[in-house]
């Protein structure tokens, strides 16, 4: 679970488990909950934009390695402040370890995918079109998880689609094998958020996040060593932005665990898509890219068909 759907996959691995969290939580401040949230995707959004400018000089493969390695840092934090998993005696071993570690290795090759999107996609762009995450969740839930989808929410999942086919154009020189690579990232991202609900429910989220956060630091490494060396850190500079990219990315995954423990999911999930206008200014001021014919209607149709889907499902909760 935009960088969110590489956070749609983070997001949503993230408020896999906090529904169970919630229940128990003493209290419920949602406004602090979105405060935390929004600036969540304030910090994974500067993330990608230290990726866009250090992408001149590094693969998208060396990147995502770098990122996993500062990844593992918060995940491992959240699991030792989880109270859930110190009452299970901290136990470590869970008996989906491979199902852990195979969504690792999908987080990997969907940031490889986004990451490498940002070369030479707007930055806007390439974020909008992961936002259709959380549509292909929906569209995968049923041959999956053999979740019954609706035809409200099948309008909801056309409707999305309607709007991604129009960010990208395909009358444009984009549309094609270009297109298919933001695309393909969010796919994968929503294929770890489905697969996060199949752990078994004793299994506490924190440490479900510190199997995927190893499997995909591991995933990268074996995916940049394949698509070529490491090349050596051209200067302090850049290694500075490096650090700064893995505290970016870091300290959201550490705000979105805090906002899901203080509210439910379906508080924050509306929210997200404020990630959309968000990624344009940035855009904007960092690279000057300001393509409102690239992004309008479509990316409208891209947030109402997800925001539908949030609605339908807490009517359907309620």
């Amino acid at each position: 679970m935009r960088m969110q759907n590489w956070r749609a996959g983070q997001i949503a691995a993230i408020g896999k488990g906090m529904n169970e969290q919630n229940t128990a939580r003493e209290s419920d401040n949602t406004v602090l909950a979105v405060a935390l949230f929004l600036t969540a995707l304030l910090f994974f959004d500067l993330m990608g934009l230290v990726i866009k400018h250090l992408s001149v000089r590094y693969t998208a493969a060396e990147l995502s390695a770098y990122r996993n390695v500062f990844g593992l840092i918060p995940s491992l934090a959240a699991l030792y402040l989880s109270k859930k998993w110190a009452a299970t005696g901290r136990r470590w071993t869970i008996r989906q370890w491979k199902l852990g570690f195979g969504r690792g290795l999908l987080v990997a090759c969907a940031q490889l995918m986004f990451y490498f999107s940002l070369t030479f996609m707007p930055f806007a762009t390439a974020s909008t079109l992961s936002y259709a995450s959380a549509i292909f969740a929906t569209a995968l839930a049923w041959p999956l998880l053999g979740e019954r989808v609706g035809p409200m929410r099948w309008l909801a999942v056309i409707i999305g689609f309607v709007g991604v086919l129009m960010v990208v154009g395909p009358s444009r020189e984009m549309f094609g094998w270009a297109a298919i690579v933001p695309l393909g990232a969010a796919a994968l991202y929503a294929l770890t958020a489905i697969t996060a609900r199949l752990f078994d429910r004793d299994v506490v989220t924190p440490l479900v996040n510190v199997y995927s956060a190893a499997g995909a630091l591991l995933g990268s490494l074996v995916l940049a060593l394949f698509l070529g060396n490491f090349n050596p850190l051209q200067s302090w500079e850049d290694l500075a932005w490096i650090t700064l990219m893995g505290g970016f990315g870091g300290t959201a995954v550490l705000l979105y665990v805090v906002a899901y423990r203080m509210t439910e999911q379906s508080n924050l999930a509306p929210f997200s898509y404020f990630g959309i206008p968000l990624a344009f200014g940035l855009g904007w001021l960092a690279f000057g890219e300001a393509p409102w014919s690239d992004l309008f209607p479509g990316a409208i149709l891209i947030a109402l068909g997800g925001l539908f889907i949030v609605w339908r499902e807490r009517r359907l909760r309620r």
